[in-house]
């Protein structure tokens, strides 16, 4: 057994009451290893028990179909947009119907979470699905190289209550072709790097983004450098490099931030 594997068993064994509303987690990724990975992760960080959570691998199957109808983001403490290989930015002929499916349904979710400032936390591909509402604007103008980069919170950043328990400056891992190259109209820049303007941002009160991954540790990252290993992301043959560039890094504080998210809107 693996340490997804074990982390589940545990839990399962915990014992006690759950939530009486669940937190909703959507992902997107087709490679089992990779979705598992992030889904322990983001358990790991947030201390929920699976029961707690409502698990739906969009690029398997439609929501309304996994969930037994619409959402209604009531029936949810939260919504969880993990990462994936997806991009916004993509040109729609390069697009798979699957592809297209996926960005109509979170394009439904996020525009109805942002009109009812439903608790939303979008990480990585989060921020493409948020970060082109409201006249925002994805490219390819700030694309990053996978591995770890000095994140800086902004004034807004420090006093927000969701990022304003991280350290003004902290390391964290990421790796996108995309980024926001313009805000959405309204939302609140929460945190930068030196090379992506847009690090974390906030609509309304309760809507957040992140372009990094707060889920990711450097075994996790490892993990999807092997398995995304020719999508892309580097050039072949790169990987054992990145590896020992993670391993070098020290990455302690993003995670934070998702358990920040859960104690702050779990009902």
């Amino acid at each position: 057994m693996g340490r997804a594997g074990r982390r589940r068993a545990d839990r399962a064994r915990s014992g006690g009451a759950g939530l009486t509303r669940p937190f909703l987690f959507l992902g997107t990724r087709a490679e089992d290893a990779a979705a598992d990975g992030e889904y322990d992760a983001v358990l790991l960080a947030t201390g929920l028990d699976e029961r707690d959570v409502r698990r739906v691998r969009l690029e398997q199957q439609p929501l309304e179909e996994a969930l037994g109808g619409p959402v209604d983001l009531d029936d949810w403490s939260g919504v969880v947009l993990g990462g994936g290989p997806f991009n916004v930015s993509d040109p729609p002929d390069q697009k798979s119907p699957v592809q297209h499916r996926v960005e109509a349904e979170l394009q439904d979710l996020s525009t109805r979470a942002v009109a009812a400032d439903h608790p939303f936390l979008g990480c990585c591909y989060g921020i493409g699905t948020l970060g082109v509402l409201r006249g925002g604007v994805v490219d390819r103008t700030y694309g990053e190289p996978i591995g770890a980069v000095e994140v800086t919170l902004t004034d807004a950043g420090r006093t927000d209550p969701l990022t304003g328990g991280l350290p003004e400056r902290f390391a964290a891992y990421l790796g996108h072709k995309e980024a926001v190259s313009r805000l959405p109209d309204g939302a609140v820049l929460l945190a930068s790097s030196a090379t992506c303007p847009v690090q974390a941002f906030r609509i309304g009160r309760n809507v957040y983004a992140t372009q990094f991954h707060p889920e990711l540790d450097v075994e996790g990252l490892c993990l999807r450098i092997d398995v995304y290993e020719h999508h892309g992301y580097f050039e072949p043959g790169g990987a054992e490099a990145l590896k020992a560039l993670a391993r070098a890094a020290s990455v302690t504080e993003p995670s934070r931030l998702l358990a920040r998210f859960v104690e702050r809107y779990a009902r």
